[in-house]
């Protein structure tokens, strides 16, 4: 299967600020944000990405637009299912403000319990709920990529820590109450490989590191394909660097 590529949207005045952004609209990124995200897409100049596929809020799009710059042929795809947490009556609070409340306690501790409550701006949902809709948008572009570009080809998405975070707890077999020991920063990249088998999480909150290594090599071509046995999703034995093909 492709490999997918998690991009975090980069700071905001709300992560600046320490405000719960949520749906609020008009939340774009800030000059420390901007910065950010041009220095992730030098990094990815060299990554074949085929497909960009974000989040509707402003501060994912204005990522994503930066990201673009360096994709020769690549569109900018919207998909609503990687948009933030529903925060509800929670948007537009303050974190230290929210660390009051006793809800803030089940979604640090028990997060799969959590949901947070509806507002009269803004709906709220579960946590599970986002982890669940999130999840099935991602393995669902994940397949239509296949489809269309091969099983080696790399795509991109650009969503929310919270949201990212969720799809990497499921990616590494977590239950969601682990989900808040997952790191996310600001403009930070993760990266999963989803097979028939099993996924694999290739890197987490990754900010600096060289990405030319996460592009497959060319597969060799063997008159003994057809009789090898499936390996493909199988992890490597004994500590070995790589899979087992």
């Amino acid at each position: 299967m492709p490999i997918c590529l998690l991009v975090r949207h980069g700071r905001t005045t709300a992560n600046a600020s320490g405000t719960l952004a949520g749906w609020t609209p008009g939340v774009g990124l800030d000059d420390v944000g901007r910065q950010q995200a041009r220095d992730l897409a030098l990094r990815l100049r060299e990554v074949p990405v085929v497909r960009l596929v974000s989040s509707p809020l402003q501060r994912c799009q204005e990522t994503a637009k930066e990201l673009l710059e360096v994709m020769d042929g690549v569109a900018l795809d919207v998909e609503d299912a990687l948009g933030e947490c529903r925060y509800g009556a929670w948007t537009g609070g303050r974190l230290q403000d929210l660390a009051q409340e006793p809800l803030w306690r089940v979604v640090q501790d028990q997060p799969s319990a959590a949901r947070f409550p509806d507002g009269e701006e803004f709906p709220g949902e579960s946590i599970a709920q986002m982890q669940h809709r999130a999840v099935e948008a991602v393995r669902a572009v994940d397949a239509a990529v296949e489809q269309a570009h091969g099983p080696d080809a790399l795509w991109l998405l650009v969503s929310h820590g919270d949201v990212i975070k969720s799809v990497l707890a499921d990616a590494a077999g977590t239950h969601l109450d682990h989900f808040q020991r997952i790191v996310v920063d600001p403009a930070s990249l993760s990266v999963v490989r989803y097979t028939a088998r099993r996924p694999f999480v290739l890197r987490v909150n990754d900010a600096g590191a060289d990405l030319r290594s996460i592009v497959p090599p060319p597969r060799p071509e063997s008159a003994d394909d057809e009789d090898r046995p499936d390996t493909t999703g199988d992890a490597a034995v004994g500590g070995g660097a790589g899979g087992a093909d």
